[in-house]
């Protein structure tokens, strides 16, 4: 059983921000490891997507049994492909079905991503929502969706469906904002139908290394090509993406105070949690729990990948540090416009997007091509 002395109940219980893992394969669930995480390190909820079904399934003879299944009904490879990945949602929606209990919807979700080359598509991203969710059956299933303009009418119109979304790919102030707005709307419309929004949940996924990773390699090629003022361009190394994220709290906490959000609270409305996402730390040079340390703060999630789970049960210094030194967040993001160090951080956020569907669509397009070639192998024997 976890324990106080485990940072991340610290983290959990008296900061209010749930811990959930960045990661979910079979021998994850059959091996008993995610309810021992559950237990020992205090996860209370899974996020996946394609990269990590790539990892999970291809070349693990785990899950031969099922595409063999598959084959004999003559399943086609995205068919044998939801077939598997189906099944491992459900059992651990299935395992975290206590926590969603006790916590009465709060946590124990486990998400799965639409497909990622349909990001630019709002009606085949609601489409596919309602799909997933019909044919996983499980209250505590996330469906994620990316968080591109297209996106966000999904968003709008999945929620008025009433299931349950993780938004994801968001990295800019303005696309967290909106995505918001797109979840309070989907509520609104299901009360103005006289439908219940009571048991609807939703994270919006705000990512964080991939900022600082785009931005230090800018920051290296201006240093060495030799910039005027190279002191005020090492100052930005590694502190954009944590300024930005509490930058984006504050425009959380004005939303959730809003009179229109209090007239949906009063209805039963549940808060759209901010959900810390890329939180590996890339530069060795920088703490592995930089963006653990720094976010902890009321009403959020923070996912984890196993690592830096370890990591921080280890060596986390819990506390409630996502409303400090925020006119200096500020101050900073505006002191990228300074001729001295020229970043435009819009233009960063748009492509980390485009590059974000990209890094899903890669592994999504080799894992079905692994899977076809496990496919032809096992059909021959």
């Amino acid at each position: 059983m976890a324990t106080i002395e485990n940072p991340i109940l610290q983290i959990e219980q008296q900061y209010g921000q749930s811990i959930w893992m960045d990661n979910l394969s079979r021998d994850l669930i059959e091996s008993g490891e995610l309810q021992r995480l559950m237990d020992e390190r205090g996860i209370c909820g899974i996020t996946s997507n394609p990269a990590i079904f790539e990892t999970a399934i291809a070349g693990n003879q785990i899950y031969d049994a099922d595409i063999e299944a598959g084959i004999r009904a003559d399943k086609s490879i995205q068919e044998i492909y939801e077939s598997l990945v189906f099944e491992d949602i459900r059992r651990a929606c299935d395992v975290l079905r206590p926590v969603y209990e006790s916590t009465n919807g709060l946590d124990g979700y486990v998400s799965i991503e639409v497909p990622p080359d349909i990001a630019l598509n709002a009606e085949k991203s609601a489409a596919e929502a309602r799909r997933y969710y019909d044919a996983i059956q499980r209250e505590n299933v996330m469906i994620k969706i990316p968080g591109t303009p297209e996106g966000l009418i999904a968003v709008e119109q999945t929620i008025a469906a009433g299931i349950n979304v993780n938004v994801t790919l968001l990295f800019s102030v303005q696309s967290y904002i909106d995505t918001a707005w797109a979840y309070l709307r989907g509520l609104e419309q299901r009360v103005a139908a006289g439908q219940d929004i009571a048991k609807i949940a939703s994270v919006a996924s705000f990512f964080l290394s991939r900022i600082d990773v785009k931005i230090d390699s800018a920051v290296a090629s201006k240093l060495k090509a030799g910039g005027a003022e190279p002191a005020k361009l090492r100052k930005v190394l590694g502190k954009v993406a944590i300024a930005n994220a509490k930058i984006a709290y504050q425009e959380y906490k004005k939303i959730v105070n809003s009179d229109r959000w209090q007239d949906l609270v009063a209805k039963g409305a549940k808060v759209q949690r901010l959900l810390w996402a890329s939180t590996s730390t890339k530069n060795p040079d920088y703490s592995d729990v930089m963006y653990v340390d720094e976010l902890v703060g009321r009403d959020t999630v923070n996912t984890l990948p196993p690592v830096t789970i370890e990591a921080c049960a280890d060596h986390c210094s819990p506390g409630n540090r996502i409303e400090t030194e925020v006119d200096e967040a500020y101050q900073f993001i505006e002191s990228l416009k300074d001729p001295a160090i020229a970043i435009d951080i819009d233009t960063v956020m748009d492509e980390l997007l485009a590059e974000g569907i990209e890094k899903f669509i890669k592994p999504y397009n080799s894992l079905m091509a692994s899977l076809a070639s496990k496919v032809k192998q096992l059909a021959a024997v």
